[in-house]
């Protein structure tokens, strides 16, 4: 029997996983799949999953589109995942079991990879996220990037023992495709309503670089962990930098918002 769960995933481009992602969530009976503007395979290989429906539109925010697809959801619990993530079967069992209370959000652990290989360092392991929620009572915030669950009054995390596979970077060129769109993403969603200055973008990057290479470990994890270290310095330099720019300028945005594949959160 099907899990009477809704599964909700936003894609673009997402050839290399969706294949592994929908397979690993075949168990559910619903996978609501917002599409917006892929150019590759991905509608092709959607096409083929009897469980999946596929919504397309445009990019319009990480919040806002999660918060869409849930409410083409048939179901209303909902489980959330990106394009690139795969539930393993333990937690697919576990999620299986559960007696689910609406006033209790669940937590994932995810298992975060660098070129397919597991990285615990630099903040990235462990790596709880809320993913698993009655939509009558919880549901997405309307953030463009770093959304987030929002909890009912008086709820409660549960964090489950099963985790998640997640694959968002197969190299240097991706680090840099992400930290250059979701900076943009965080100028335009804070524009004019949070102040800031080279300093404070210069000694904000800092502290990342110092915070992931020491404090969380990179050190230990040899040329990846630098890179990992330096690459989210540099995003929160340039995030800060390109909002110094946006509140020294007449304009209230920085343009169309950028086409995105589903992220991550939560890295």
């Amino acid at each position: 029997m099907n899990i009477p769960i809704s599964v909700i995933v936003l894609t673009y481009n997402s050839a290399r996983y969706i294949e592994s992602c929908l397979t690993s969530v075949l168990a559910f009976e619903e996978v609501v799949v917002y599409d917006n503007g892929s150019v590759d395979e991905t509608v092709a290989i959607v096409s083929r999953f009897a469980n999946a429906k596929l919504i397309q539109g445009p990019f319009i925010g990480f919040g806002p589109m999660r918060r869409l697809a849930t409410r083409q959801a048939r179901h209303d619990w909902v489980l959330a995942l990106d394009s690139d993530e795969l539930l393993t079967p333990n937690l697919v069992e576990e999620i299986k079991s559960l007696k689910l209370d609406p006033h209790t959000v669940y937590a994932v652990s995810r298992i975060n990879h660098y070129r397919g290989v597991a990285v615990h360092c630099c903040g990235w392991y462990p790596d709880f996220v809320v993913r698993l929620f009655n939509r009558d009572v919880a549901g997405y915030s309307e953030r463009l990037v770093h959304e987030s669950v929002l909890l009912p009054v008086g709820g409660v995390v549960q964090k489950l023992r099963g985790h998640i596979n997640h694959y968002p970077f197969e190299g240097v060129t991706d680090l840099i495709d992400k930290m250059q769109k979701y900076s943009s993403l965080y100028a335009q969603q804070h524009a004019h309503t949070r102040g800031t200055s080279t300093l404070v973008a210069a000694l904000k990057a800092w502290v990342a670089f110092i915070k992931n290479y020491f404090f969380q470990r990179g050190v230990l994890e040899g040329s990846a962990g630098f890179l990992i270290s330096v690459s989210n310095a540099t995003g929160v330099f340039y995030k800060y930098m390109k909002l110094r720019e946006i509140n020294m300028s007449d304009c209230p945005g920085i343009g169309q918002l950028p086409t995105l594949k589903s992220e991550k959160q939560e890295t």
